[in-house]
């Protein structure tokens, strides 16, 4: 029996149970701070120390022992784990909690806060505590190395190899997105009509409608329900 390929795209939604704010929360980091002010090239050339040490605090955020990947998480890590076919994970987020569960198959698009990048060699690295300090590249030895996030302006992460995979599926999910944020709001439109389409989210996205089928709630509870079903279908 052919197993479906599958992709399955998550957003900020899936890590919120785990202690992190989305962005467009009322008390999200957006809220807090204006985009122009530390997340674009031109904020990074105007005030280098003060885009660090947004950076740095961030960073610091998601290596708070509190911070855990949660069932969420750890249910597409088993996916990723026993499913013998295709599958990518691809991510709009920036922590490192779906690698901690063990995911495999993943994509970061929009960077990872957990690494670093040199302006000097373009080497990307483990991100040191600090990045204000200017450390030095462990690869070249310049002390240019700059978050390795993806700004606005900038283009996302490995966007053939998901377009690929998007070409390729039989069954895409969307997990925990607001479904406005592109390129990956436009993930449906490559594969309706074509892929079996889930929507799993606290409440329906901007783009709800456009997916086959929806669920909503607590990705705690949708996301293992989901694996559970699909893996109890395939006999696995």
């Amino acid at each position: 029996m052919s197993l479906p390929a599958i992709v399955i795209l998550t957003g900020a939604g899936i890590s919120r149970e785990s202690g992190l704010a989305t962005f467009r929360d009322p008390d999200g980091l957006w809220a807090q701070v204006r985009v122009e002010e530390v997340a674009t090239p031109d904020a990074f050339a105007r005030d280098p120390e003060r885009v660090l040490g947004f950076y740095d605090a961030r960073r610091a955020q998601i290596r708070d022992p509190a911070v855990q990947p949660n069932a969420a998480h750890l249910a597409l890590a088993e996916l990723d784990r026993r499913w013998p076919d295709e599958f990518l994970l691809v991510t709009q987020n920036v922590d490192d909690l779906h690698d901690r569960a063990g995911a495999r198959r993943l994509l970061h698009m929009p960077g990872e806060l957990a690494k670093a990048r040199c302006l000097a060699c373009a080497a990307v690295q483990e991100a040191p505590a600090c990045l204000a300090l200017r450390p030095a590249c462990q690869a070249c030895g310049a002390a240019r190395l700059r978050p390795h996030i993806v700004w606005f302006g900038e283009t996302p992460l490995d966007m053939a190899q998901i377009y690929d995979a998007l070409a390729r599926c039989d069954l895409f999910v969307s997990i925990g997105t607001s479904g406005n944020v592109y390129p990956a709001a436009g993930f449906i439109a490559e594969v309706r009509g074509r892929a079996r389409t889930l929507e799993l989210n606290l409440e329906p996205s901007e783009g709800a409608t456009l997916f086959e089928a929806a669920r909503h709630g607590p990705a705690t509870r949708l996301v293992p329900a989901f694996v559970a079903e699909l893996l109890a279908a395939h006999g696995l």
